[in-house]
């Protein structure tokens, strides 16, 4: 079978899905790679590269769609270029079949396959065609840069001969792949971080990014992720207000809000407000990367840059992944490679359609003629369900007090009992034992208590816990050597003295090591 990459009709749309590189895994796959002359141009892919790569270059659109058995594209397409679809073929781009039913219809009618790369699930084993992932993690990237770009100081803060510099501020709104993507760049150029999401399972994330999660004082439960495939769900009036009151605390301080906050199949919600926008400095940024859903902020104007009367710059651009058209073609053709490598099970450059498979049903809207879309719910979770923990029990003063007497007691047995069990045992050997041996294990027995006693009662402040014990051991060598070095026996005082220097040397030692590893967390 072929597989054929056309040019993107789109005004502006640098990218193609079909790079050199994934052409090569492509025919080990044992498809044939057309490509129509020019197509990776505005990615920087040449034709000459792709003949290198061995793809057959094919003169005008019309020629390829005639020629391809599958067409690889990005932009949803015309339809003009859907009404070229034929009987048995099979399209595989961006989709979005919610807002485009005409276009499943026309595809329907011609007998196609359509697959959807923006309906590929969020599952693990999907995670290698996830399209919409790929690309929201290059525009979560440039929107930043972008910000950067229109932002009139550095984001990390500077002391220097000429003043002091502070860091910028840069709140992102929505945590997914975007957000994540903009809260690490944002971190990495230096900047202070805040970042909030509806969901509350991806405070962890943000925060072990070095960012701040901005929390929300609301007792009412939030549908976590879980339930919506790992997308925010739609809030509740009185979270929305809540959520807004917390933005207009932010907004006079922040220099850069970077909105990504979208909801599947419906319009961007308006979470940024006029006077929101009126409350920051001049001078200060918004990058609304929801601008091609009617946008997060009300001053955003798709595929625009406005400035505020206030003097706030609001960037509204839709093609942030093909202003880095390079890089998002090589991410999305390794998406579609990957489709392919699922779909060739059997490496014969042969299409086996397995609509059993949840990833390729979910991502097939039109199947040989039928309209396939919804897909069927996923026989598994997109994310597992994060189990809810109890909160602890608050005792009242009268059951704090029984534990603690409850506690006392079961301590009071414990000591009694080892006393005991220790009372008897000497007894024993008191009974049966030779009196010079006696001596020796009552020195034996001082010396251990008394050298832990000694030792371990040192603050741990002056030593570490892992010194402590070994300084408690030499403490019981050093005194047991002491009771014994007045010996007449010369062996015995040879021996006595030659441990009370080694055991000196490990307590010194690790009193000096502990003094060295203090100091490393000490301002001189």
């Amino acid at each position: 079978m072929k597989i054929g990459t056309p040019k993107e009709v789109f005004e502006g749309e640098a990218r193609v899905a079909m790079t050199p590189e994934s052409a090569l895994q492509l025919q080990k796959l044992g498809y044939e790679c057309l490509i129509e002359a020019g197509a990776g141009k505005a990615a920087g892919f040449t034709d000459a590269a792709y003949k290198e790569a061995g793809v057959k270059v094919v003169r005008g659109a019309a020629n390829l769609w005639k020629e391809s058995d599958v067409i690889t594209k990005v932009r949803p397409p015309t339809k003009t270029e859907e009404r070229r679809l034929t009987k048995g073929k099979t399209l595989i781009s961006f989709y979005f079949p919610g807002q485009n039913e005409e276009l499943m219809e026309l595809a329907a009618d011609k007998g196609a396959t359509v697959i959807a790369m923006d309906m590929v699930p969020r599952i693990s084993r999907a995670q290698k065609m996830d399209a919409l992932s790929s690309m929201a993690n290059i525009a979560g990237y440039r929107a930043v840069i972008e910000a950067g770009n229109n932002f009139g100081r550095f984001f990390t803060g500077q002391v220097t001969a000429a003043g002091k510099v502070p860091p910028a501020k840069v709140l992102v709104v929505g945590a997914g792949v975007a957000g994540l993507a903009a809260i690490g760049t944002a971190v990495s150029l230096g900047a202070i971080v805040y970042a909030f999401d509806v969901r509350p399972e991806v405070a962890e994330q943000i925060e072990s990014m070095g960012a701040e999660f901005v929390f929300l004082d609301f007792e009412d439960e939030v549908q976590d992720g879980a339930a919506t495939g790992g997308y925010a769900a739609p809030s509740s009036p009185e979270f929305r207000e809540k959520q807004l009151e917390k933005f207009r605390e932010l907004a006079p301080d922040m220099d850069i809000v970077i909105t990504t906050a979208l909801i599947p199949g419906r319009d961007a919600p308006k979470l940024w407000t006029k006077d929101m926008v009126e409350m920051m400095k001049p001078g200060s940024v918004i990058v609304d990367l929801a601008a091609e859903r009617g946008g997060n902020c009300d001053l955003t104007v798709p595929d625009e840059k406005v400035v505020s009367k206030n003097g706030v710059t609001i960037i509204g651009y839709t093609d942030f992944p093909s202003r880095m058209a390079t890089q998002s073609s090589t991410l999305y053709a390794n998406n579609i490679r990957h489709m392919m490598d699922d779909l060739t099970p059997e490496k014969d450059g042969k299409i086996v359609h397995d609509m059993e498979d949840d990833v390729i049903r979910s991502a097939t809207v039109v199947y040989e003629g039928k309209i396939t879309f919804p897909p069927p719910p996923l026989k598994v979770q997109a994310i597992a369900a994060q189990p809810k923990k109890e909160a602890p029990k608050e005792l009242t003063a009268e059951e704090k007090r029984a534990q603690e007497l409850a506690e006392f007691k079961a301590a009071t047995r414990q000591q009694v009992g080892m006393l005991a069990a220790g009372g008897l045992l000497m007894l024993l050997i008191g009974a049966y034992a030779p009196a010079s041996f006696m001596a020796h294990f009552i020195v034996f027995a001082l010396s251990c208590f008394i050298g832990f006693q000694v030792i371990w009662n040192v603050s741990h402040a002056l030593h570490t816990p892992l010194m402590a014990v070994t300084n408690a051991i030499s403490g019981i060598v050093i005194l047991g050597a002491l009771l014994q070095v007045g010996s007449s026996n010369w062996l015995v005082v040879i021996l006595a003295t030659v441990s009370i220097l080694i055991a000196t040397i490990n307590i010194v030692g690790g009193f000096l090591v502990t003094r060295r590893m203090l100091a490393m967390f000490q301002k001189s």
